[in-house]
């Protein structure tokens, strides 16, 4: 499963995402905002998000919007076994599920458009974590540091 969110900032964007998602045929749950709330706070959805994916974190996968970006991804990473990229282009996107293993997807509606955005959705939702030696070897020193 999919888990979005995004605060007043990300909301378009999100509402546009999902959208794009449903037409790869992606099953996603939208956890927020479901309206736009100019008081609302990013923190708020990416614990939403977060808590989904750190409940099955091989299964799950969630996308996080807000303005810059920064503030969902550091709010996702807090998680046990969270790995949130911000990622602004499809090579930083395909390197974070290749390398590392993303399971959360940071993105910043202040800086990326509606198109590079799909882009940037596609190919983190179709890349596979590659499973090399090297990268679940630093995989595990994360893991380490988590307990």
């Amino acid at each position: 499963m999919i888990f979005i969110g995004a605060d007043h900032r990300g909301y378009n964007l999100k509402e546009a995402l999902k959208i794009y998602m449903k037409e790869l045929n992606y099953e996603f749950e939208d956890l927020g905002s479901l309206e736009i709330k100019f008081d609302d706070d990013y923190p708020d959805y990416a614990i939403l998000v977060a808590q989904k994916v750190s409940q099955n974190p091989k299964e799950n996968r969630g996308i996080l919007i807000c303005g810059s970006g920064i503030g969902v991804d550091i709010t996702a990473n807090k998680f046990k076994d969270v790995r949130s990229a911000l990622c602004f282009d499809e090579g930083q996107a395909r390197a974070s599920r290749n390398d590392d293993n993303a399971n959360v997807l940071s993105l910043a509606s202040d800086f990326t458009d509606e198109d590079k955005a799909k882009e940037i959705v596609k190919v983190w939702l179709e890349t596979p974590h590659a499973r090399l030696e090297k990268y679940e070897r630093r995989l595990t020193k994360i893991k380490e540091i988590e307990k």
